[in-house]
């Protein structure tokens, strides 16, 4: 009722609120009284109502509260009962409990344990996804490392030599690019990138499920990516590419 007053003020039509909350007019009327009573809502002339501190203040509490609660729902309560995809490492049946790992940035269900659990929902081969659920325990594994390796905008006299990318593309991990002069430069290397469009958050996903990345971007692409990177706290750094 508060934000509805609050969304409205000054002149607060009763008939909407009681629409748009599903109750009457007559209930709205009694709320709206208590809450002036209360000191939460201050009222000015016919129709016009106006939400007082206390009724800010007494609003931020609950919305803290709600945001408590909701955590509490997603986490212990939905998290109980979510079911996830993994790959089976080794046939396995409905009901089983696996371990859970994570290789190559995908999670893994391996019968043979891990240090964390989860049961299966539903069986399957070697190498087919399996559902999981009932989660207890921490997926071990490293975040990985982002490299980015700057590239000129088509406006800048500087060039890189194509040959500085397989210098630096991870033995095991990704090669994404950002920007068309990166692709260009990629182009021109006997380097294939995987991610053709490399967004800040696909980089960023691949850094935090454990896999290094080189990122070959465009100058002014890599402010996007360095500030995803600090968000998920992925290890990352920019090459000097004054040094090539």
């Amino acid at each position: 009722m508060l934000v509805e007053i609050a969304s409205h003020q000054p002149a607060v039509s009763q008939n909407e609120i009681a629409e748009t909350i599903g109750v009457t007019s007559q209930a709205v009327s009694d709320y709206v009284r208590d809450l002036v009573e209360s000191g939460y809502v201050e009222k000015g002339g016919r129709g016009r109502y106006e939400v007082t501190k206390e009724g800010v203040d007494w609003l931020i509490s609950r919305t803290d509260d709600l945001e408590a609660y909701l955590d509490h729902v997603n986490s212990d309560v939905l998290g109980s009962v979510e079911v996830d995809a993994a790959i089976a490492l080794n046939d396995v049946a409905e009901g089983t409990e696996v371990g859970l790992v994570m290789r190559d940035g995908v999670l893994h269900a391996n019968p043979a344990g891990g240090t964390a659990t989860a049961v299966t929902v539903t069986g399957a081969n070697k190498g087919e996804a399996v559902g999981v659920a009932d989660f207890e325990g921490v997926v071990d594994y490293d975040t990985g490392n982002v490299s980015v390796l700057p590239v000129p905008t088509v406006t800048d006299d500087d060039r890189l030599n194509p040959d500085v990318i397989s210098t630096h593309a991870p033995d095991e991990g990704l090669v994404a690019v950002a920007g068309t002069e990166a692709y260009a430069l990629v182009s021109q290397s006997d380097v294939d990138p995987d991610l053709r469009f490399g967004t800040a958050e696909g980089v960023a996903e691949a850094g935090m499920l454990g896999l290094d990345v080189l990122l070959i971007a465009v100058t002014d692409e890599i402010p996007r990516h360095t500030s995803k990177l600090r968000d998920r706290n992925v290890p990352h750094r920019v090459l000097d590419s004054d040094a090539f």
